[in-house]
């Protein structure tokens, strides 16, 4: 598996992350969708990386810096042929390195309550998330279920 930051205009990254903003705009009620188009994915205290499988891409996800120490996942995604084989894990694994490495202590995750986000919700306590309190900017809503993970060891 390689890893590639920042390379939104490549057309399978560009498609992928197009299907993913439709698809969660669909399935999350108005004021409650926190999902971010590409252009809000450039923002500067993001970083994005896309996930190969040789030339196919596998996935992506994105590392949001809420300060120093703190960090959200964005926009993770899997490709349609890749799931259920645990790709999911990977992409987390490997944005969990990066974040660790670039010296966050504390990941947290906004994901939707409602049945299309089960299995999100189910991988990211596979990996070690655990329920809590709205973070950041978000405030209680039925709509969403908030995560974290601390990586001070």
């Amino acid at each position: 598996m390689k890893s590639v930051e920042g390379n939104f205009d490549d057309p399978q990254v560009n498609e992928l992350l197009k299907k993913h903003f439709v698809e969660l705009r669909s399935v999350s009620p108005a004021g409650s969708t926190h999902v971010l188009d590409i252009a809000g994915l450039k923002d500067q205290t993001i970083k994005f990386w896309s996930l190969w499988e040789g030339n196919e891409l596998m996935g992506c996800g994105a590392l949001k810096f809420l300060n120093d120490a703190h960090g959200e996942f964005k926009s993770i995604r899997v490709v349609d042929k890749f799931k259920g084989k645990d790709k999911g894990i990977k992409i987390i694994n490997h944005l969990i390195e990066q974040a660790s490495k670039l010296g966050i202590k504390k990941l947290s995750i906004e994901t939707g309550s409602g049945e299309f986000f089960k299995p999100a919700r189910k991988l990211f306590k596979k990996c070690g998330f655990k329920d809590c309190k709205p973070f950041a900017h978000y405030k209680e809503d039925p709509n969403s279920c908030y995560m974290n993970l601390s990586l001070d060891k």
